[in-house]
C-alpha cells in the first residue's frame, strides 16, 4: 500500500471548508465540525501510538482498561442525546451496551478461532467497531422514543416506532453493501492484498455483527426501561 503524506492528506480539508462555510451559514455554529474534525485527527493519531503498544505487549489488564474507557466514553455519549441525564438512566444505557458488546466479543472470538482468548490485534479495533456502531443505534433510538413519548404514544408504541426508526441505517446498508458501496473494513483489506472472497468473509462477520449488537441493545434498553419505568 502507499503510505499517504500528511501534505497530501490536507487535500481532504478542502471539501471540508466548504462544509464547515455552509453548516455556519444555515445553523450559525461555526465551530462544531472544526472542533470535530480537529478532535478527530487528534484522537486518530494517539490511538495509533497506543495500538501499537498494546498490540507489543498483549497485557490482558492493559486491554480490560481499554475497553472499559472505551464503554464508558461511547456510554457518556450517547447519554448527552437523552434528555434524562441522570444515574438511572446513564446505568441502562451503560448495562444494555455492556451486555450487547460482550456477547457479541464472545462469538468474535469463536468465529475467528483466536490462539488465546486476547488478542488486541483483532479484540480492540472490533470491540471499537461494536461501541461506535451501539452508540449510534441507541442514541437514534433514545433521540426518536422520547420524541415519541412527548407526542403522547404509549411506551409500546414510542418502543415500536424508535426500533424501527434506529434501524433503518442498519438495514439500509445491508441491502446496499456490494451494489452500492463497498465497506471500510473490506475495502482496507482489498487494498492491503487479502484476497477479496476472504475480505468478503471478514465483512459477512462485521455486517451481522452490526445489526445484531444495535439490536439486542435496544431490546435490552427498552427491557430495562420497562422495568425500572
Amino acid at each position: 500500500m502507499q503510505t499517504i503524506s500528511f501534505a497530501h492528506l490536507s487535500l481532504m480539508l478542502l471539501p471540508l471548508i466548504v462544509v464547515i462555510y455552509f453548516y455556519y451559514k444555515y445553523t450559525k455554529d461555526k465551530k462544531e465540525i472544526a472542533y470535530a474534525t480537529i478532535r478527530m485527527v487528534l484522537q486518530l493519531i494517539l490511538i495509533g501510538y497506543v495500538l501499537i503498544f498494546l498490540f507489543k505487549t498483549k497485557n490482558l489488564l492493559v486491554g480490560i482498561s481499554i475497553l472499559s474507557f472505551m464503554l464508558i466514553i461511547s456510554t457518556t455519549i450517547t447519554l448527552r442525546i437523552t434528555q434524562y441525564k441522570n444515574y438511572k438512566h446513564y446505568f441502562i444505557i451503560f448495562i444494555s451496551t455492556f451486555l450487547s458488546a460482550i456477547l457479541h466479543l464472545i462469538l468474535i472470538i469463536e468465529v475467528l478461532r483466536l490462539d488465546s482468548f486476547y488478542e488486541p490485534r483483532y479484540i480492540i479495533p472490533l470491540a471499537g467497531m461494536i461501541f461506535g456502531n451501539i452508540m449510534n443505534v441507541l442514541s437514534l433510538c433514545i433521540e426518536r422514543f422520547e420524541k415519541e413519548l412527548q407526542r403522547g404514544e404509549t411506551f409500546k408504541e414510542a418502543r415500536n416506532i424508535s426500533f424501527k426508526a434506529s434501524m433503518i441505517p442498519q438495514i439500509n446498508t445491508l441491502l446496499a453493501v456490494g451494489l452500492v458501496s463497498l465497506p471500510g473494513m473490506m475495502t482496507g483489506q482489498i487494498l492491503s492484498g487479502v484476497d477479496p472472497l476472504i475480505a468478503v468473509r471478514y465483512q459477512i462477520m462485521i455486517m451481522v455483527m452490526c445489526i445484531s449488537s444495535g439490536g439486542i441493545t435496544l431490546i435490552i434498553y427498552y427491557k430495562f426501561k420497562e422495568l425500572f419505568n
